[in-house]
């Protein structure tokens, strides 16, 4: 799934007690009030929530839906739910979109092409839970992309990145530091990696770029780069039959995933910051699991539950540390 945060012009979305971007990249922080953190939270926990739910539609489709399929035809739904709210400010915008094509088409390739096919190939192979617990520590990703940018991380985030880093080795390592990972769990990896690539990326966004208009047209092209392996898997693998269990839960990412909380993640930003709406963000794969062992039937062991208090601890750990001077 894929975050792109709502930002006007000439202002940012980092917390005014920080330093902007953390130290690296540009602009000035976004202002909040503390009569706006109990809606903020409430709308990044309902974006959490809907996200959560994307992982376990895609194991359940594994059977059904060959991921390709899956997720031009999630993108498909995405742009028809997405066209009235950008379409005319999209059609405004048009100089700024030309301008900055080639920006967006990576951030396309990014997040949306890459991203969810690889979320969807996970799923053949590994269980929504592993798939939520593993994406958790995509923020250690995002560490090394800021530590390469040149900033400076402290020794709270650095514990914390290798307590999440730990977490994740014993899950897939069925509760031992074990590097023998089921296929599913590495295709989970490197979603995880297209992820983090996606939104280090967002750092460099173009001033001036609405938001609708980042969404559509990123939606846009993303489904257009995906047409082309749509096609190869109708000829290869045949097409599926739409039924309630498939064309159900591909509405269910194509609205509400891809367009529904894309908005209401936009406006936790804007109330509340980057920073402080990414940490609800970690309680993603606790609902993962819960809904996958609710939904699925997946069972849950204790070395899982173990596993989600090193990610989560970890993470948190990692997100709450000030940046180092």
């Amino acid at each position: 799934m894929t975050v792109t945060p709502e930002v006007r012009p000439g202002a940012d979305t980092q917390d005014r007690t920080r330093p902007a971007d953390g130290g690296v990249g540009r602009g000035r922080a976004a202002p909040w009030s503390r009569g706006a953190m109990a809606p903020g939270l409430l709308l990044a926990a309902v974006a959490t929530v809907v996200w959560s739910g994307s992982f376990v539609t895609s194991r359940a489709l594994h059977d059904s839906v060959p991921p390709v399929q899956a997720a031009f035809w999630r993108w498909v739904v995405a742009i028809a739910a997405v066209a009235p709210f950008a379409l005319r400010q999209t059609w405004r915008q048009r100089a700024l979109v030309r301008r900055h094509l080639g920006f967006l088409t990576v951030a396309a390739l990014l997040g949306v092409t890459v991203y969810n096919t690889l979320v969807n190939q996970a799923g053949l192979t590994t269980s929504a839970a592993n798939m939520g617990m593993i994406m958790a520590a995509s923020p250690v990703l995002m560490a090394l992309y800021e530590r390469l940018s040149g900033a400076r991380l402290g020794s709270r985030r650095v514990f914390g990145t290798a307590v999440a880093c730990c977490g994740v080795l014993l899950l897939v390592g069925d509760g031992a530091l074990s590097f023998r990972f089921a296929p599913g769990d590495l295709w989970m990896f490197a979603a995880a990696l297209s992820f983090a690539s996606y939104s280090a990326l967002l750092r460099r966004r173009p001033d001036g770029l609405g938001g609708p208009v980042l969404l559509f047209t990123t939606f846009v092209l993303g489904a257009l780069m995906l047409l082309p392996a749509h096609l190869i898997s109708l000829v290869v693998q045949g097409g599926f039959e739409p039924s309630a269990g498939t064309v159900g839960p591909l509405v269910y990412v194509g609205v509400f995933s891809s367009a529904v909380a894309f908005f209401a993640w936009n406006r936790a930003i804007a109330l509340i910051g980057t920073a402080r709406a990414g940490v609800v963000y970690y309680l993603q794969p606790v609902c993962v699991a819960l809904l996958s062992y609710v939904l699925l039937g997946e069972t849950m062991g204790s070395a899982q539950v173990v596993c989600m208090a090193l990610i989560l601890g970890g993470v948190a750990l990692a997100a709450a540390a000030r940046p180092a001077r």
